[in-house]
């Protein structure tokens, strides 16, 4: 009961200071005051504005605002985001784009479960869409999954990739970014073993702390330093009763912001001080810059303590994927038994939570696969988030990973260029979707 006490309470918290700040701008926009104009009451009206979204937005899973696309035929094609396959903890969904030919490659996008919802990559998703059929796994939040749907933990989210990877089919390119990296990898040797004829052509991870220890940085040094009995005391609730997951353990997404936000306090002032005085002169809108980060950067889930301490545990502390020692429902995952799917990693140089080495040490367990089907690619002057949705990906690393899949998607040579008569990057270079309200990374 004293997590649940402990989980209200910051919700009490949240939901407070979104109270304040929605009175605040309705007291100081009452109409009578307009006869004495008053600099104070403006700058409570804005105050009270920028608060209240910035609370709400906490609580509020962002839209993919991918309505429609531009296609090859210069027409505006409907975009339908369609679920696949439906379970408690998370979904696969299709970009399906009305009325368009096939694209020419079939991808599917892992989405991190690391506090975010799955739309922080929806320029990602974008990009893709102009050349693929884009599908994602989209991660729920915990805090909604009632008790009863048993636990969460890192070998079920495994067990989840290797399910969408089997009704996606063998014609598939997986490509996962970040945190996903390692158990999307355990999960393609899980297939190699159980389900050979399932596995994809392709698979890419971005960024994806495959050693954590190949090259040490601030998050596995937290890892090490911290024990799991001190995480679970002071990250682990248990959902209060206001959502149906009530009871529920979890690494409250509150919290999670909470920390995102202290790392970079002076940066986070400024900026919502900034905007406060953008709202009183009138520059300020629901699409500026401000607006189309914060509205993501602040929309936060719980994720499954089972998951969370499972990860630290077994991925950073015990690196059971480094060591190719990973069990998964009894029983242990060779990756070296991956012999026919094609491995590229991506790394940023200027990566701080996954630093170069972490992620291209998946090639060295790739004992069973030829020379030939592993590549590498270190981007200079990258970080983190750039990799998969800054400029280093549209212009650099997106190109690249196409040109990997098109090398590797053993598509017999007219079947290829039939399809690539449909949709192909030159044809595209232009083409540009509509309402591109990509979060600024």
């Amino acid at each position: 009961m004293r997590y649940m006490m402990s989980y209200d309470w910051m919700e009490t918290v949240r939901n407070t200071n979104q109270w304040l700040g929605a009175t605040a701008e309705a007291m100081a926009s009452y109409p009578a005051f307009a006869m004495w104009p008053n600099p104070a009451l403006s700058w409570m009206a804005a105050w009270g504005e920028v608060t209240e979204r910035s609370f709400h937005r906490m609580i509020v899973k962002p839209d993919w605002g991918i309505d429609s696309f531009t296609c090859a035929d210069g027409k505006d094609h409907i975009v339908n985001v369609r679920t696949v396959v439906e379970k408690p903890f998370g979904d696969l969904l299709h970009f399906e784009v009305s009325g368009r030919p096939e694209a020419p490659r079939k991808v599917l996008l892992v989405a991190p479960m690391s506090g975010h919802y799955a739309t922080l990559l929806r320029s990602t998703v974008r990009s893709l869409m102009r050349d693929c059929e884009v599908y994602i796994t989209d991660w729920h939040n915990a805090r909604d999954i009632p008790v009863s749907a048993g636990k969460f933990d890192v070998e079920d989210y495994t067990l989840y990739l290797v399910d969408f990877m089997r009704e996606m089919g063998p014609d598939t390119h997986v490509i996962a970014v970040c945190q996903p990296a390692p158990l999307t990898l355990a999960a393609t040797a899980y297939l190699a073993e159980e389900d050979p004829a399932a596995q994809p052509r392709t698979l890419t991870l971005i960024g994806g702390p495959i050693d954590p220890d190949a090259t040490p940085t601030d998050v596995t040094d937290f890892g090490r330093r911290v024990t799991m009995g001190q995480l679970e005391e002071t990250m682990i609730q248990r959902v209060g009763f206001k959502y149906a997951g009530v009871g529920r353990k979890v690494y409250p997404g509150l919290l999670q912001l909470s920390s995102f936000m202290s790392m970079n306090a002076e940066t986070h002032s400024k900026a919502f001080m900034d905007q406060i005085q953008r709202v009183i002169r009138g520059e300020a809108s629901d699409n500026d810059k401000h607006n189309k980060f914060y509205d993501e950067y602040l929309a936060v889930m719980d994720m499954p303590a089972e998951f969370y301490l499972s990860t630290v545990q077994r991925i950073f502390k015990e690196r059971e994927i480094a060591r190719n020692c990973f069990v998964v429902d009894g029983k242990t995952v060779d990756i070296g038994k991956i012999t026919t799917v094609a491995v590229k990693t991506v790394e940023g140089s200027n990566d701080d939570i996954s630093a170069p080495g972490q992620c291209v040490a998946a090639l060295d367990l790739l004992t069973g696969l030829p020379d030939e089907k592993k590549a590498s690619h270190l981007e200079p002057g990258a970080g983190h988030y750039g990799i998969f949705a800054g400029k280093s990906w549209r212009n650099n690393i997106r190109p690249l990973v196409l040109d990997f899949i098109d090398a590797n998607s053993e598509m017999p040579n007219e079947a290829r260029q039939t399809r690539h008569k449909h949709v192909s990057i030159g044809d595209l270079d232009n083409v540009t979707p509509i309402k591109t309200g990509s979060v600024p990374i």
